[in-house]
């Protein structure tokens, strides 16, 4: 092979393996069994479900697990590109471009086993103290009503705990991901607690893709087309009951 042909073939390599490193997407989430935990199959579902549309996509990702506050504030300075478990909120179009959801959240309260906590309405709950997680979009109902006393949290383990020690008298969780999560509580604590009959709200859960990544409009787009395609052809429910669901 000469020197011209040599240099050829290495230039083409080089060329194809820039595209390929440009079409890496650094994904980001926080650790909400099912949907997203290291410890899990698959990086859980939702990371599952996103890894495998996107590549069906023709991107290749790679995923990096961190508290929520980091996930977020990370895909808003450009650090990561799509943050893989995001609710809808208008603060966050400022930071995203939203996909179409791809899985649905049933968002439920959970008190003490002896409470007599009624829920119909928010205004019923006005009076109680409820622990939510920082930074979290319940709904927007429940978030823009200032009348609710709300107490921060940084995770859900921490909001039920405090919970079943009587600190607050309520707080809120993804049905699923609620029930995960109690299973590795002591048992003073998920014995101590029950969900309250009726749902806050069903959430759509959406990849946010940050504006700071080149071509954001497009991998949103291509994902919303793999989701759809996966749909279609059975592998979407398939990986659903993967994951037990």
């Amino acid at each position: 092979m000469s020197r011209l042909v040599r240099a050829v073939v290495l230039l083409g390599m080089l060329l194809i393996a820039q595209g390929a490193a440009a079409q890496t997407l650094r994904l980001v989430g926080d650790a909400w069994a099912p949907y997203a935990d290291v410890s899990l199959l698959n990086d859980g579902l939702s990371t599952d479900l996103i890894r495998t549309a996107l590549g069906r996509a023709g991107y290749t990702t790679e995923y990096e697990q961190v508290p929520w506050a980091r996930a977020i504030h990370g895909v808003g300075e450009g650090r990561y590109d799509v943050l893989i478990n995001a609710w809808y909120s208008e603060d966050r179009e400022q930071i995203g471009e939203f996909s179409q959801e791809y899985l649905v959240n049933r968002l439920r309260f959970l008190k003490r086993k002896e409470s007599t906590v009624d829920y119909q309405n928010l205004t019923q709950l006005h009076p109680y103290s409820i622990a939510v997680v920082r930074s979290y979009a319940y709904s927007p109902a429940f978030d823009n009503d200032t009348n609710l006393k709300k107490v921060p949290v940084a995770s859900f383990s921490t909001a039920v705990r405090m919970l079943a020690a009587g600190r607050v008298e309520l707080t809120v969780e993804d049905e699923y991901a609620a029930k995960v999560a109690l299973g590795r509580e002591p048992a003073e604590v998920r014995d101590n607690v029950e969900f309250l009959p009726r749902s806050l709200s069903e959430n759509g859960l959406f990849i946010l893709v940050s504006l700071k990544t080149p071509g954001h409009d497009k991998i949103v787009a291509d994902f919303d087309k793999a989701i759809a395609a996966m749909k279609a052809d059975g592998s979407y429910d398939k990986l659903l009951k993967l994951h037990g669901l």
